[in-house]
């Protein structure tokens, strides 16, 4: 993997294209990372490198968001619902068949991500209030399609997206809520890693094309104008969407 040239070319082009998302919209980009680093190397390598290396990410994208741009009263019920969401996941992943869920929710925030670009987008700016029940459910559906599917973004982006926040407060507390999403992760993507050095190696190769990317997602995002980022903000969501929504269906017909 080390010694492929080609493994360079994409594995550092894939990190700059997440790590500018992340900084960017506070995420967004991460789902194409697996299928594009199994272009040159093995799906579970991939899943391993994408999984650290997006942690890695957050860190630099908390230094650049800071604690003034984060919704807190949408954390304290959003981070709540992320953790229950997980472990709803692990028990659905064990005793019910995870894939009917997750197409569920994926139609249901396709359904939304149509209706905005068909009506919401020529509604009036301006944050609406915070709907703790709803926060709650947005989290816990995040979390629990990011265990069983590693796509957790439609869920919370269609509740934060739709409370209308100013564009560096929604990319930031996006950058909280997928922080925590991604290191309670980590543990057992590591554990995989030690039985596969290599792709722990190839995180070390790429690492330096995080920072890089956060840095230059964070001129994009300041640059961008509140109606274009929400508009690409519901673009991405809306790609996410469709291929959580395309692999739950595959899955259940295969």
């Amino acid at each position: 993997m080390l010694s492929d040239p080609l493994f360079y070319l994409v594995g550092l082009a894939t990190t700059l294209l997440i790590a500018i998302g992340k900084g960017a919209f506070g995420g967004g980009l991460a789902i194409l990372g697996i299928p594009l680093l199994a272009l040159v190397t093995d799906p579970l390598s991939a899943a391993i490198m994408v999984a650290v290396l997006v942690a890695l990410m957050d860190l630099f994208a908390l230094q650049s968001f800071g604690r003034s741009t984060w919704s807190k009263p949408d954390l304290i019920w959003l981070l709540p619902g992320l953790i229950i969401g997980i472990g709803v996941g692990y028990l659905v992943f064990r005793l019910v068949d995870a894939r009917i869920v997750t197409l569920i929710i994926g139609l249901t925030t396709l359904a939304f991500t149509a209706h905005w670009f068909a009506r919401g987008r020529l509604a009036a700016p301006g944050a609406r209030p915070v709907r703790p029940a709803l926060a709650l459910v947005a989290g816990t559906a995040a979390g629990f399609t990011t265990f069983v599917a590693h796509a957790g973004g439609p869920p919370v982006a269609l509740y934060l997206l739709a409370r209308g926040l100013p564009k560096t407060v929604l990319v930031g507390t996006t950058v909280v809520f997928f922080t925590l999403g991604n290191w309670l992760k980590l543990p057992p993507y590591l554990a995989l890693g030690v039985e596969r050095p290599d792709a722990l190696w190839a995180v070390l190769a790429l690492t330096p094309a995080a920072p890089i990317g956060v840095w230059l997602g964070r001129i994009v995002h300041e640059r961008l104008e509140q109606k274009t980022l929400f508009f690409w903000c519901y673009l991405l969501l809306g790609a996410a969407a469709l291929k959580l929504t395309a692999d739950a269906a595959f899955a259940l017909l295969g």
